[in-house]
This record gives structure tokens, sequence and C-alpha cells, in this order.
């Protein structure tokens, strides 16, 4: 145990250590903005958003390629697919996912996911005035923003080390603004999962190497239209900082046929100072939490809270809030539904919230051999 012990010690420091090294290097340019490539940590799966986003200790369906790669090896069936679709903003954000994993042997696994985010159907009304001064909706030209990313993971266990897995995946960013702009970008997550006595420990480090995404603008769509004393973009090169999730998670018998699994994570971020309980210039923490009760493996029952924030009100105060979660779940011959609902207080004025940011997840998981 001793053994192991320093084995994981070991791998969570250097995973640190890079990325930190990366980090101290990477803040001295000025192209690395905070929320770069955030699309990819709205997360995905109905089970995982209904407990408040707490997965990487516990991922292990095709799932865990964003998750947690390492998580891969704990896949039960030969061939797991998922499939995501959630609305965000009263449907005007899409968010689709989709994912594939299969064991390579008893030692090693690979999975392939998709993620998509987009408002679609955009008008484009800057040539709504014709050349006679008259309204001519002719003209209007609608256009689609929309993210993408595709991950290919692999896992594999680490020599006679008993529960210790190790993971990593590699991305492909493309980001598209209609005819104005497109990015493309690249970049490494890596994970590894510790199962011990009923304990379950995982730790992600996404971007660890920073991912780079180099933007292209189409500069003629920009002439005759931006404001006065503003410039036209040009092209550039943003890096996306690492972010570590250090998990775990444990499983307790209930009386009946009734389960229960407590997991909580701990999200560091190192783009900058943010409005989370610890927050420092070098690195802020976020933590999170989650509950699932099931019955008898078929039925679950899910809730967790998560995105902590100090958000300034109009009176000039600032105030905590966090981010509620809920969801549903059935399971049955390998098919998985899982339901989510997620909502977001936006902020307030005079004490009073101004809005809700509301999300519903449904996803569709199914295992075979």
């Amino acid at each position: 145990m001793t053994h192991v012990s320093r084995i994981v010690t070991f791998c969570i420091g250097l995973g640190l250590s890079a990325g930190l090294t990366t980090v101290a290097t990477a803040q001295s340019k000025d192209n690395t903005p905070k929320y770069s490539n955030e699309f990819l940590n709205i997360g995905v799966g109905g089970r995982a958003l209904g407990m408040g986003k707490v997965q990487v200790s516990l991922a292990d369906d095709a799932t865990a390629g964003y998750w947690n790669p390492a998580g891969l090896l704990g896949q039960k069936t030969k061939y797991d697919a998922v499939l995501m679709h959630s609305e965000l903003f009263s449907g005007i954000v899409k968010n689709d996912y989709a994912a594939f994993s299969t064991p390579l042997d008893d030692k090693s696994a690979i999975g392939v996911s998709l993620v998509r985010l987009g408002v679609d159907d955009i008008a484009d009304t800057r040539n709504l005035i014709n050349e006679y001064g008259y309204i001519d909706y002719n003209k209007i030209q609608y256009f689609s923003i929309a993210d993408y990313a595709l991950l290919v993971s692999y896992a594999r266990k680490i020599g006679n080390v008993e529960g210790l897995t190790i993971g990593g995946s590699g991305k492909i960013i493309y980001r598209n603004i209609g005819s104005f702009a497109n990015a493309w970008g690249f970049g490494i997550d890596a994970g590894l999962r510790y199962n011990h006595a009923g304990w379950q420990f995982g730790l992600t480090a996404r971007d660890v190497t920073t991912t780079f995404t180099a933007w292209t603008i189409n500069s003629e769509k920009f002439q005759n239209t931006t404001l006065t004393g503003d410039s036209i973009p040009t092209n550039s090169t943003e890096i996306t900082l690492p972010r570590f999730v250090l998990g775990a998670s444990r499983s307790v018998k209930l009386p009946g046929q009734f389960t229960a699994l407590v997991a909580a994570d701990l999200e560091m971020t190192t783009d900058g100072k943010r409005e989370t309980p610890i927050s420092t210039s070098l690195i802020s923490i976020d933590p999170r939490a989650g509950l699932e009760v099931g019955y008898n493996n078929v039925v679950f029952l899910r809730g967790g809270i998560s995105n902590f924030q100090k958000l300034k009100s109009f009176t000039g105060q600032k105030e905590w809030y966090a981010q509620p979660s809920f969801g549903v779940g059935v399971a049955t011959n390998g098919l998985r539904l899982d339901m989510a609902f997620s909502r977001l207080a936006v902020g307030s004025i005079a004490g009073q919230k101004t809005g809700q940011a509301n999300s519903i997840i449904v996803s569709l998981g199914y295992g075979f051999r």
C-alpha cells in the first residue's frame, strides 16, 4: 500500500509541476485569456450533469474519454456508446455529444468523442437597407457560430499495481463564426485513476501542455461595418492554460436494494484569479459535490452542486452563488437513459436575482457485447 501511495503521489505531483511550469511560461504572453475554449468545460452526459459534473473518479463508460480517459478501463461491456443533447438559454444554444469506446485487451482501451456547441440561424442584417434606402428582407443572410472538438483517448493499466490506470486524450478543436472567422487547435488531456478498498480516486489534467488555437480572420467581412475607432480583428493565436480536477468517491450499501454513491471534486484553474472559494493569482479552486441514490441498479436519483462564484450585485456588494443540478436515470439490459436539469443564477440587482440560465440535458447510452 505504501508503494502504491508513493506512485499516486508522484504522478499527481509530476502532473501539477509540469502544468504549473507551463503556466508560468505561458502567462508571460498576452494571448492566454480566461475561459479559452470554455465550451469544453460545460460537461457531457446526463448522469454527470445531474451530479454537478462530479465524474473524474466515477466515469467508467464511453464518457470517460471526456472526463478522465483513465476510466475507460472500467467499462463493463465490450462496446459502449453515448449520445447527448442539451439546450441552454431557452434553446438558443445547442450542446451535442457522441462517444464510443471499447477495450483492446484486459490492460488497455480506446475511445472517441465528438462535442459540438453552437448557435444556429443568426441573422446578418448588415445589408438589410438597399442602395435606395429601403428595407429589403431578401438581403438578410443567416449563419452559425459553432465549436467542435474531436477527442481520441487511450487508457492502460500500470504494471502490476492493482487498481491503478492512466490515460490520455489528444483533441482537435475547430471553431467557426460563419464566414467571418475560424480557428483550429490541438491539445492533450491526461488522467489517472486509482481504486482501493471501495474508494475511487481520480485526477484529470486538461490542456496539460497548453492548447494552442490559431484564429484566421476574414478581414474583408469587417470592412465598413466596424464602429468609429474600432479596429478590424486580425489573425491571432489563443492559448488555453492547464486545468486540473482531483476527485474521490465511494459507494455505500443501504438497507434493502438501495445504494448511495457520494463523490466530490476539486477543480483547479490556472488562467488567472477567479471569484471562487479559493482564489489566488496562480491558481483558483472550485469544489463540487454529487450524490447518486440507486435502487436495484435500475433506477437512480441524482443531485449535485457546483460552480461556486462570488458575484457583484448592482449595489456593489458581492454575494455567493452556486449551481444546483438534479437528475434521474434508468438502466436496463445495457440501455441507459439519463436526464438532468441544471439552473444557474446569472446575477442580482438590489438583492433580487436578475435571471436564470436553465439547462435540460438528455443522454442515451448503450453497452453491448
